[in-house]
């Protein structure tokens, strides 16, 4: 009998996280393993790539209970009053409150989900997989039946809304919690000490042969340039940097250098980016592509590969840019002393737009360190399908 596994997400949307989920269920044997995929909504151009023998469950038929996570407690309390259901208004209000004073946000959770009986069927794995996130916590803890379940902590939890008090509560529900590098993991236990014994190091998973696969497959930048190209990939948002980025190709284009940085990803901010790009005249030198499903073609096709985050829990995108002996410059967050020797591999940088430039500026001049950093990048170790046993253990 196939061992069943529940992953939930947000939902499908293309980022580090979706990525890093598409490339770990690939690695479970079919023969063996019933993967189902658990999203709050049916969103993301990842879905598309999801493979077919992957079950898919949607929690948006449930679109009462998901408006009033989304929204305001007070503006969803306002309208069912107006609707004329003041005890369900109240009790909304009253449950939020209790909860901000508590710090505790589970009281807000277990009153608007009462009613909902949870997933059907029973589970050897739940996976909390897109976190830290209290409510998919929550539910995978309360709502999911399972054996086992694992929490999923992808980000730097010093450099997001997080609430040890309601995490150390919650995540003594789960049997594992797998953090993406050492760094975030070192960060969560100093929040919560309590729970060391059951977290461990989990790196996202890539196959460099199935980047290398496809960097072949489609084309990438299609216009003639004669200068050096820079790229970035991430979602548009201040916490991947790309403003730091603007402001580091003003300053390159202002000395002279004849460079074009080209950045992949969308995101709420790219309008703000826009307007960056108009202000330093910039318009024709960084180029927004776009989110890419295939950034592959692009990253190998790049001179110099930059992530300019200002946090990271561990950074799939430098990952695929190793694959492809990519020379990089990132900044010093989670994860990247895990994937880079700065100084051998690539440069880490202090998060500011000084720091970035002066290595930047070093690789435009300097080809030949360009060339010693992606000879000496180790691809061989770049190969983590050993991080599966960790899960594997857990089901027997």
């Amino acid at each position: 009998m196939k061992k069943k596994i529940l992953f939930m997400v947000i939902n499908m949307n293309v980022g580090g996280t979706e990525k890093a989920l598409l490339n770990m269920i690939a690695e479970f044997p079919k023969e063996s393993y019933e993967i189902t995929i658990l999203m709050i909504e049916k969103y993301g151009g990842f879905l598309e790539s999801i493979p077919n023998e992957i079950r898919v469950q949607y929690l948006f038929e449930n679109q009462k209970i998901m408006d009033i996570i989304d929204n305001p407690p007070n503006k969803t309390a306002l309208q069912l009053m107006k609707a004329g259901n003041f005890i369900r208004g109240f009790n909304i209000l009253f449950t939020h409150f209790v909860s901000k004073v508590c710090r505790d946000r589970s009281i807000f959770f277990k009153y608007i989900l009462k009613d909902f009986k949870g997933i059907e069927g029973k589970y050897d794995i739940a996976v909390a997989y897109a976190g830290p996130m209290e409510f998919i916590s929550y539910f995978v803890a309360n709502k999911i039946r399972a054996n086992k379940r694992i929490q999923w902590v992808h980000f730097d939890v010093t450099k997001i809304g997080f609430n040890p008090k309601f995490a150390e509560k919650t995540y003594q529900k789960f049997d594992k919690v797998f953090v993406v590098s050492k760094e975030a993991k070192n960060k969560l236990i100093n929040k919560i000490p309590s729970i060391n014994k059951k977290t461990e190091v989990f790196y996202n998973i890539v196959s460099p042969k199935t980047v290398r696969l496809q960097s072949k497959n489609g084309s990438g930048f299609e216009e003639n340039y004669n200068g050096l190209r820079i790229l970035t990939v991430g979602r548009l948002a201040n916490e991947k940097g790309q403003d730091i980025a603007i402001r580091v190709l003003a300053r390159l284009i202002d000395n002279g250098y004849n460079v074009k940085w080209y950045c992949i990803g969308e995101g709420d901010a790219r309008n703000d980016y826009e307007k960056l790009t108009e202000i330093y005249k910039l318009k024709d030198h960084f180029i927004f592509l776009g989110s890419k499903t295939n950034p592959y073609p692009y990253i190998a096709e790049c001179d110099i590969y930059v992530q300019p985050s200002r946090y990271e829990g561990y950074c799939i995108t430098l990952i695929e840019a190793r694959c492809l002996s990519k020379p990089i410059v990132t900044t010093k967050v989670n994860g990247a002393n895990e994937q880079i020797k700065s100084g051998e591999t690539g440069f880490i940088t202090e998060i500011d737009e000084n720091s970035i430039y002066n290595s930047v500026e070093v690789l435009i001049k300097n080809q030949s360190l360009r060339n010693k950093f992606s000879q000496n990048l180790d691809n061989e170790n770049l190969e983590q399908t050993k991080q599966m046993e960790k899960i594997f253990k857990l089901i027997d």
